[in-house]
């Protein structure tokens, strides 16, 4: 099923901007028993994209109660919040469009997160290079163009998920996850500010880092730093942590800090 602005439907106008040109963003947020997990977090990070993108808030308090129109019942399930400038306007000129389009729909929880989070992921390594974007990087847009590529190499090899630099050999993320790696008692992740996406369970780990006696090391990193690492893992708002145990011909040992960050997610 799926909502636009508020009314079942399985249609969206071609008109719509996010079509024609990508001009939008999106969340995709974890529901717990009807409850959106982090929801103050996803509602930030869209408020600020639709900022950087000058595009018109939409009314959120009607936004939120589409929301739980919209959540399934289970104990788990997903909810994607996309948000567009809206109808019309010829060319990429944004000024002839006032009014956003939000829609929004539901998903089962993915069954093989779950595997993933028990025995680990194993990713590979892509060789398409993500391109330095400083003007958008960190934010969840709606040109995915990248990711799908890079997800499409990363299933040729046989992974569900790899690794991506950027052009000039920096790690960045998976294609669907951000990178997180213990090294000496210090937690790493790399910088978003030339390109990758900001997500939510990123920023709340990096929040709960030093609770659990972690300094952080946010900056650029080599693919050499990442495959030294002690421990390895992976997150995003709906997979929450879930350990990395190869990349590559690399093996890791699932650790216990990789555990005890997966515990902060473990109240859904």
């Amino acid at each position: 099923m799926i909502w636009v602005n508020g009314q079942a439907t399985q249609h969206i106008s071609v008109g719509d901007r996010s079509f024609q040109y990508g001009d939008g963003c999106f969340t995709t947020m974890l529901t717990c028993d009807g409850k959106i997990q982090f929801w103050d977090y996803h509602l930030e990070r869209m408020q600020a994209c639709l900022a950087k993108l000058g595009i018109t808030q939409p009314d959120w308090s009607l936004v939120n109660n589409w929301l739980a129109n919209a959540m399934l019942p289970e104990s788990q399930a997903g909810l994607k919040l996309h948000v567009s400038r809206g109808n019309g306007g010829r060319g990429y000129s944004p000024t002839q469009v006032t009014v956003p389009n939000v829609t929004i729909s539901h998903f089962a929880f993915p069954e093989h997160y779950r595997q993933w989070q028990v025995d680990g992921l194993e990713l590979g390594l892509c060789q398409q290079r993500l391109g330095i974007n400083p003007l958008l990087a960190g934010h969840k847009h709606n040109n995915r163009l990248e990711q799908v590529l890079l997800k499409a190499e990363a299933e040729q090899q046989g992974f569900s998920d790899a690794v991506c630099c950027d052009v000039e050999g920096r790690v960045v993320e998976t294609t669907m996850a951000n990178l997180f790696w213990i090294k000496a008692n210090q937690l790493f992740t790399p910088s978003l500010e030339r390109a990758g996406v900001a997500g939510v369970a990123r920023r709340v780990i990096l929040e709960r880092a030093n609770a659990l006696g972690l300094s952080v090391q946010v900056g650029d990193f080599s693919l050499t730093a990442l495959t030294c690492a002690d421990e390895v893992f992976a997150s995003n708002a709906i997979l929450g942590v879930a350990p990395v145990c190869q990349i590559g011909i690399e093996r890791y040992e699932i650790g216990k800090q990789t555990r005890r960050f997966q515990e902060i997610f473990h109240s859904c």
